[in-house]
């Protein structure tokens, strides 16, 4: 491997283990009372409670993701981009105002309840709150996180496998089962992997719906409490979870090879006639889309118009709006030119030291937002003072939580291109970056614009690192819909979700538009 490559996966690895080093100096340095705090029944409580949630949330996750990247992107779908780009935008609904839209639509005396009250004289429905709520809210707006990455992966397949299959005498269902979901394995596993870790650091969702995980009770430490070494202790735990979630997604991944030995083709596939199943299949779309954009949509419209009835001032979100979009589009394409090398050095190498670069990418993802800004703070206050509540600093933070998005987006399509195609190029006079920069990034377009993709989304939508970090006066989307839905002013809060909502959509159909095919 050369420097070109080795030298950035360097620097990249060691700004990522700054919050691990964080959380080492404060839990050590606090002596054994954290230890005895964390051993206690109730961490252990927390930690089956939080592994619930994880197996779940990815499990639903999986089973929406599949039949969804399939549709869009293999058969003759009606409005297939359209579906594309409105089955992507939940991603960019923060946990909180989901929550808040849940409760709002199904908790005790919402929406659901009053309207069976009015027509069937239902008084009482069951609880969301608990474990059925926080699945609910996190699984419906997590799981684009694998649908793109499928999605990505399909779009690399060479078709030709799959007619020599049919040519056989396969059906498109054995087909599908013998064929092309063994090829999906890395893509499946990597989007599975992002939403557990999601699932695993998220706080608005657990929090509103009254499910206690570490992500919550860590909150709770750094809220009640000034001593910051129990919060850092849970944090390690929550790292100690995250690598072992790891090593379970590096054994379903596998270690077979998912490129193809010869020319192939560079065709697109012809997409597959539904036939009969074209209704059920919209159908499957429409409700997907329903429940996880158009019922939070219209109870964010139906508090706009709840808020004009009753004269609310409402926030001027132009300002915010404009630094949402820059902020998250520095941070995509950071994000991406990091990720470039890492993957390189992930896929087309292997021993411990790649297992080690693996890990701490994903540590940051595990962590919540708040961990990780505190732990920029403690180091640039400290030895870069001149970085301390800088945009710079920001994206950084950004980086350090959303890497292993675009990292897995990028794997999945790394892991389909012949590493021949390099070789050849190497032995024809071309040096790495050379390479990289002519041949493996161009195959690699649609890891990139899903690894973009939701990098875009989730800094478009993230908070604590934005409240902690931001420069001062600096305000996001998200600080402002926080800063309303805090002080209970729902109507004034539904204006900024709507336009992140909104604002997101574009580049996303800018993206989907600019895809061949």
């Amino acid at each position: 491997m050369s420097p070109g490559i080795l030298i950035p996966v360097a620097l990249i690895t060691a700004g990522l283990l700054l919050p691990l080093i964080y959380l080492v100096i404060r839990t050590f340095g606090s002596g054994m009372e954290v230890w005895s705090l964390l051993f206690r029944v109730r961490t252990l409580r927390i930690f089956v409670r939080s592994l619930l949630l994880i197996i779940g949330v990815t499990g639903t996750c999986i089973f929406i993701s599949l039949p969804l990247a399939w549709l869009i992107t293999r058969t003759d779908l009606p409005l297939r981009r359209f579906w594309s780009v409105v089955l992507s935008l939940p991603l960019v609904m923060p946990s909180y105002v989901a929550g808040f839209v849940i409760l709002a639509a199904l908790g005790p005396k919402g929406m659901l309840q009053k309207l069976l009250e009015t027509l069937f004289g239902v008084t009482r429905i069951p609880e969301i709150y608990g474990y059925p709520g926080a699945l609910l809210t996190i699984a419906l707006i997590s799981y684009p996180l694998v649908m793109l990455n499928i999605r990505a992966s399909l779009r690399g397949l060479d078709p030709k496998l799959e007619e020599a299959s049919r040519s056989l005498g396969s059906s498109s269902w054995r087909t599908y089962l013998r064929v092309i979901l063994p090829q999906l394995r890395p893509s499946i596993a990597s989007g599975a992997l992002l939403v557990a870790l999601y699932t695993l650091s998220d706080f608005g969702a657990v929090s509103l719906l009254r499910y206690e995980t570490f992500t919550w009770a860590i909150y709770l430490q750094y809220q009640t409490s000034m001593d910051r070494s129990v919060a850092a202790g849970l944090s390690l735990v929550l790292i100690f979870v995250a690598l072992c979630i790891l090593q379970i997604e590096a054994r379903t991944r596998g270690k077979a090879k998912y490129y193809r030995r010869g020319p192939g083709t560079g065709q697109m596939a012809v997409p597959l006639e539904l036939g009969g199943w074209k209704w059920p299949s919209l159908f499957f779309c429409a409700f997907i889309v329903i429940f996880s954009l158009a019922i939070p949509m219209s109870v964010l419209t139906y508090w706009v118009v709840l808020g004009v009835a009753r004269g609310e001032p409402f926030l001027l979100v132009l300002k915010p709006t404009l630094n949402s979009l820059v902020v998250s589009g520095l941070s995509a394409i950071t994000v991406i030119i990091f990720s470039l090398p890492v993957a390189f050095f992930i896929v087309r190498t292997k021993g411990k030291l790649t297992d080690f670069v693996e890990r701490t990418v994903y540590i940051g993802y595990a962590l919540p937002g708040i961990v990780v800004a505190l732990a920029l703070v403690f180091f640039t206050a400290r030895y870069l003072p001149f970085f301390y509540q800088s945009i710079v600093l920001l994206v950084f933070a950004y980086v350090v939580l959303f890497l292993p998005q675009a990292l897995g987006a990028v794997r999945s399509s790394l892991l389909q291109i012949n590493p021949h195609i390099e070789e050849a190029a190497r032995s024809m006079g071309r040096n790495p970056l050379g390479v990289m920069s002519s041949i493996t990034v161009p195959l690699l377009f649609p890891g990139i614009i899903a690894g973009a993709s939701m990098v875009f989304f989730t800094t478009m939508k993230e908070l604590p690192a934005a409240m902690v970090l931001s420069p001062v006066g600096f305000k996001t989307l998200a600080t402002s819909i926080w800063s309303a839905t805090s002080e209970a002013f729902f109507a004034r809060a539904a204006v900024p979700a709507l336009i992140l909502i909104a604002a997101s959509t574009i580049p996303l159909a800018l993206f989907t538009l600019r895809e061949k095919g």
